[in-house]
């Protein structure tokens, strides 16, 4: 009995620090860059974070009054599609590629003049200097007009849970491109 005693400590400590690690991200991941983001709550974190569930990614810019509202449709466009139990598996995650501007402040702003739940989206800027390297992981073509505004792709990018692009539509507005939500709602079946 006293050498059960003995053993037990030793057998948790041992079970405690033999946890089983999480599987490395695979090399055709978006996860594979680097880069931190700052939320519309203020928070900063890795986007990574995001593996483990899949998610309809896009870009946008706040100021943005003509595409980026659409591209918002968009996003509403497949939720409405989805069931509410779907819509719980499934993350939307809009990422400013302005973000001189879009502070965490200006996202809420957007976050709250939509009706965007936050329990499902997320809006974040990375650093000024990793904008380019976001949007070329993502197919994201932009350029900087010289009044402020930006030229760029209305994408929404479906990422599996791994990251990895499994879809991606360029129709936004408030009618759903029914192709991509079969994709969304195939890749949530597996969820």
């Amino acid at each position: 009995m006293k050498r059960i005693r003995f053993l037990l400590p030793l057998l948790f400590a041992f079970a405690a620090g033999v946890s089983a690690s999480p599987a490395a991200v695979p090399t055709d991941s978006v996860y594979q860059l680097p880069v931190r983001l700052t939320d519309q709550a203020g928070r900063n974190w890795s986007w990574n974070e995001r593996r483990g569930k899949p998610q309809v990614v896009a870009m946008f810019y706040t100021s943005c009054q003509y595409i980026c509202p659409l591209i918002v449709d968009s996003g509403k466009a497949v939720e409405r599609g989805l069931s509410p139990d779907q819509r719980d598996r499934l993350g939307i995650l809009l990422i400013s590629m302005d973000p001189d501007r879009d502070s965490p402040a200006k996202l809420m702003s957007v976050v709250k003049e939509r009706g965007l739940d936050t329990r499902h989206w997320t809006l974040a800027s990375p650093p000024p200097d990793q904008v380019r390297s976001v949007a070329n992981v993502l197919g994201v073509r932009y350029r900087k007009l010289d009044d402020g505004e930006f030229n760029h792709t209305s994408a929404l990018i479906l990422l599996d849970a791994d990251g990895r692009v499994l879809a991606r539509t360029e129709q936004v507005g408030s009618k759903v491109d029914a192709d991509f939500l079969a994709q969304v709602q195939k890749e949530l079946q597996k969820h």
